[in-house]
């Protein structure tokens, strides 16, 4: 028995349920991925007893000579990830989360009412990017931009009108539902255009640009953000990049004006994902996931499925159920009942509810990480098709859970986990 099945049986058998419904189950969700053992043995050292308030060499606690350490690795091994050959830029790898992180980029380049601009979360961005209910809509005065209604994809030269308009003195380019490839030097003239700070949350696709597969915003954008727990395949936290001469005024607005002590725990498995990252295995894993995305796109087409912007040049994309005559909640809850897990996602100017949606998001990373190819990406929409026809009958969704269920044993998580 160890110390926390005899300390706390219940959340330890909590945790039990949960490890055995993510090896029974296909997980399709674009922000979530299977993080390596050596991260989370990082994550679940001692390294969080330790207070570290401050950065490395200038602390405000004792006892740091060793966390120092781990904290340099982990911006020297970000560095090294996402280096380009003409630019220079500093790490920060200290936010707690992707939502932390582009606050503490705000925090920078802002002060309280500016204008910032970014996409809306009903065409593809995210809530940090201006929504009215975030902070980011709260306290500062958001302008929103969209995709074009015929494409759905961005249209830089709107989005410079309303730049030019607006004069924001921050604009956001990324997405946590956008398929399409991001012209982050379009982003950063448009910026310089009405003298804004450019902001680049990679949080999706970092994984893709340290692969080199996807164009990197290094050199472009002022200021970069990200998560370490979706294609990058690490602790679930964040990363904060920035111009040289940014250096001050970033490092100050994530500690002190947005955190207190930093997880060094969680900065240790940074360290670790950051790693493995570097490694040539990382590059053939997310070519794979490109891979496997397109497949699903076609596939879902082949079965008179429509995607928006019409496919995928990354880890995700939106399928429109309309034509299915299902919402996308249910289309979510009717695929949990048959084994497989996604989420519900808005479409372009969706005509349902945020809560209710049109479409299902579907993403590669974590089939990918779990050994998944483009055979089993092809059987698994199959899975999908019959499981949303039958979605009012529970013994044929019961029967495809038992094929999924077949599926997952072929891919073992204990093999990775």
């Amino acid at each position: 028995m160890n110390e926390l099945e005899k300390i706390d049986p219940l959340i330890f058998d909590l945790i039990q349920k949960e490890a055995d419904r993510q090896n029974k189950e296909i997980n399709l969700i674009a922000s979530e991925n299977y993080t390596h053992p050596a991260v989370l043995e990082a994550v679940g050292s001692i390294l969080t007893n330790k207070y570290a308030e401050g950065y490395p060499g200038k602390r405000y606690y004792g006892g740091c000579e060793y966390v120092d350490l781990v904290e340099i690795q982990a911006q020297e091994r970000c560095k090294k990830l996402f280096e380009h050959e003409n630019y220079d830029f500093h790490v920060n790898v200290q936010p707690h989360a992707g939502s932390q992180a582009n606050m503490s980029v705000y925090f920078a380049a802002m002060k309280p009412g500016d204008v910032v601009m970014g996409m809306s979360l009903a065409a593809g961005g995210h809530l940090t990017h201006g929504h009215s209910a975030n902070f980011s809509g709260i306290v500062y005065k958001p302008v929103q931009y969209f995709v074009d209604p015929l494409t759905e994809e961005l249209n830089y030269d709107a989005i410079n009108d309303l730049a030019q308009q607006h004069k924001p003195k921050l604009i956001v380019a990324g997405a946590s539902a956008y398929s399409k490839i991001i012209d982050f030097k379009k982003f950063s003239e448009i910026a310089k255009n009405c003298g804004a700070y450019f902001l680049a949350d990679i949080a999706h696709i970092a994984g893709l640009i340290a692969a080199k597969l996807h164009p990197s915003p290094i050199g472009y954008a002022d200021f970069v953000t990200s998560t370490t727990h979706k294609t990058l395949r690490g602790p679930r936290g964040a990363i904060a990049l920035c111009k040289p001469e940014l250096k001050e005024q970033l490092d100050k607005a994530v500690f002190p004006i947005m955190q207190g002590g930093p997880l060094m725990h969680v900065i240790g498995g940074k360290a670790v994902c950051f790693k493995l990252a570097l490694e040539n295995s990382f590059v053939e894993y997310q070519k794979q996931v490109l891979e496997n995305a397109k497949i699903m796109a076609e596939i879902f087409k082949e079965l008179d499925y429509r995607i928006v912007a019409g496919g995928t040049e990354n880890h995700l994309f939106i399928v429109d159920l309309r034509s299915k005559n299902i919402t996308g909640r249910k289309a979510e809850t009717t695929l949990q009942t048959a084994g497989i897990t996604v989420s519900r996602s808005c479409i372009p100017y969706d005509p349902e509810k945020p809560w209710i949606t049109s479409g299902i998001r579907i993403g590669s990373p974590a089939v990918t990480t779990r050994g998944f190819k483009i055979e089993d990406c092809k059987q698994l929409v199959y899975f999908i098709d019959e499981a949303i026809k039958n979605h009012e009958n529970e013994q044929k969704l019961l029967a495809i859970r038992s094929k999924v269920q077949e599926l997952c044993t072929k891919y073992p998580l204990d093999k990775w986990l």
